[in-house]
């Protein structure tokens, strides 16, 4: 299963084994349950503190617990194979069952480990996933940390079955002792949010205890990493309240189009600029979702900030880089079906519709490179563009007419999404020139028709935003108010792009520098150290 660099990348993870881990796995003939038997032996002969066994009760086969020699109530459950997207969860599991610390903020592991009542959760995958490992991560450390938590962690390429008798059709799928619990991707703080009643209340008050920030960032994305490292190498105060680190850059796969890298992916990106980050004085608060602004009264004051959980932070000065989101088709259907056939992410959800029929909404680079991505997975794909030629890179334009399980639509105006009750089976399309409708059938629609921005906040503070809603900056990266800063896509800027967003956070860091040394605080401030 594994091959040499593999076995000897893994091996040195598992010197940190603390304490003995078993690997109880429940097996059938089927080849799957072959390769399961074959990892787990590979495993085990790694380290002297695993131990393989094939006696296993499960339901699912194949399947394996991973869990604490001396514990047996502290296990993670995986059915199916965790690789591909999820080996990297596999090694943590390994090395969190046998005592390496996690990576985790203390805090959140104790509030783990404090949950009463009873949680069973059961979690579904998909190898091509980049959403997912984050919520395989999370279950399996609540699961490895409280006894009161069960994870189970379910591949959906081995349990097709069972992906079609729940009506999965979007990942990562996660379920609460049976019930739908959420569908997408959630970090730990997130889950515990939601199965703690306290949490919020917990949260509000931590970020309410702050002191002042010299300059507080809106937003985690590269504009908001890029502004922060400026301003904190300046020696200024900075924070960063975000309401997730990455932003986009987490829902992007292939990168290569940023200077000096090659290609890179959006969550490796994001876990470079979190280190970044993380070599400077900068207070990052993740779930930290900007509900209200109130502008500093006079030059030098503080700026108010109210995040939905309540908490209010203050800065002397604010950068605003909330970024932008996937735009809705705004049509009858769409938010229906949205997860039962209507989808976002097509190197998420591809695999769940392989072999079946679906649209992907918009000729723009997202729209081809996704039906490129998905004509090598689905049954047949057809591409619909709205305008009357479709607006992607000439060299993607050609490598998508030279598959031949693609139909090209241009001049096309997708009008109802429609479904059974339960899921997807077709769309409208009318012809933009002849007004002629007609219906395809089909089982899913991937919309990529462009980008929103997050600023609906911010419309009566103030702050001028454009007709679209984009915050309006000059050169400097300035607001019409001062002392407040804004960067990257949610920005009046043309050209939407990571490199882009990069440079537009540094430009805004740098007005936010020549604003504070130029204006008085009004008020007293904490310094950095």
């Amino acid at each position: 299963m594994l091959d040499q660099n593999m076995k000897a990348q893994l091996g040195q993870y598992l010197q940190n084994l603390r304490q003995p881990i078993e690997l109880v796995a429940t097996l059938g003939d089927d080849a799957k349950s072959t390769q399961t038997r074959e990892l787990l032996e590979e495993i085990a002969a790694l380290h002297d503190l695993v131990t393989a066994r094939f006696d296993g009760t499960e339901g699912r086969v194949p399947s394996f617990l991973i869990r604490r020699a001396d514990n047996h109530d502290s296990a993670v459950r995986f059915a199916g194979l965790p690789m591909g997207h999820e080996f990297t969860s596999l090694v943590l599991a390994l090395l969190w069952a046998g005592g390496h610390p996690p990576k985790v903020d203390a805090d959140l592991v104790e509030q783990v480990r404090s949950l009463e009542g009873s949680f069973d959760f059961e979690m579904f995958f998909s190898l091509t996933c980049h959403n997912c490992p984050d919520v395989v991560q999370a279950l399996t450390l609540m699961a490895l940390e409280n006894p009161n938590v069960t994870a189970t962690l379910i591949e959906g390429g081995t349990f097709k079955d069972e992906v079609e008798e729940r009506d999965i059709l979007a990942v990562p799928a996660t379920f609460l002792n049976g019930e739908v619990f959420y569908n997408g991707k959630m970090e730990l703080a997130e889950i515990l949010s939601k199965v703690d009643s306290g949490a919020d209340a917990k949260a509000a008050a931590k970020l309410s205890a702050k002191d002042p920030f010299e300059v507080l960032i809106v937003g985690g994305g590269p504009a908001g990493a890029a502004a922060a490292v400026y301003t904190a190498r300046k020696g200024f105060r900075t924070g960063i309240a975000a309401e997730r680190f990455g932003g986009q850059l987490m829902d992007t796969l292939g990168i290569e189009n940023l200077p000096g890298t090659t290609y890179t992916e959006g969550p490796k990106l994001t876990d470079n600029l979190r280190a970044q980050v993380g070599e400077y004085d900068i207070n990052v608060m993740d779930l930290a979702n900007a509900t209200a602004l109130r502008p500093a009264a006079e030059k030098g004051g503080m700026h108010e900030l109210e995040l939905s959980n309540g908490a209010v932070l203050k800065g002397r000065a604010l950068i605003l880089a909330t970024g932008a989101r996937w735009r809705n088709l705004g049509v009858p259907g769409e938010a229906e079906y949205r997860n039962k056939g209507v989808a976002y992410c097509p190197h998420c959800d591809g695999p769940l519709f392989k072999g079946k029929r679906i649209a992907v909404i918009g000729g723009g680079n997202s729209g081809v490179e996704a039906a490129i991505d998905l004509a090598n997975i689905v049954g047949h794909v057809t591409l619909i563009e709205f305008d009357t030629k479709l607006r992607a890179d000439e060299v993607l334009q050609k490598k998508l007419r030279s598959m031949d399980n693609v139909e090209i639509i241009v001049n096309g105006q997708t009008t109802e999404i429609t479904g059974d009750g339960s899921r997807v089976n077709g769309l409208v399309l009318k012809d933009r020139e002849s007004g002629e409708e007609r219906t395809i059938e089909l089982e899913g629609v991937f919309v990529q028709i462009g980008l929103v921005p997050n600023t609906e906040w911010l419309r009566d503070t103030g702050i001028e935003l454009s007709k679209y809603g984009e915050i309006v900056v000059d050169e400097h990266g300035a607001t019409n108010l001062p002392g407040i800063y804004a960067a990257g896509d949610a920005t009046v800027i043309k050209d939407k792009q990571i490199v882009v967003a990069m440079g537009t956070g540094a430009t805004a860091g740098l007005g936010a520098f020549d604003y504070l040394i130029r204006n008085e605080p009004v008020e007293e401030i904490a310094q950095a150290a």
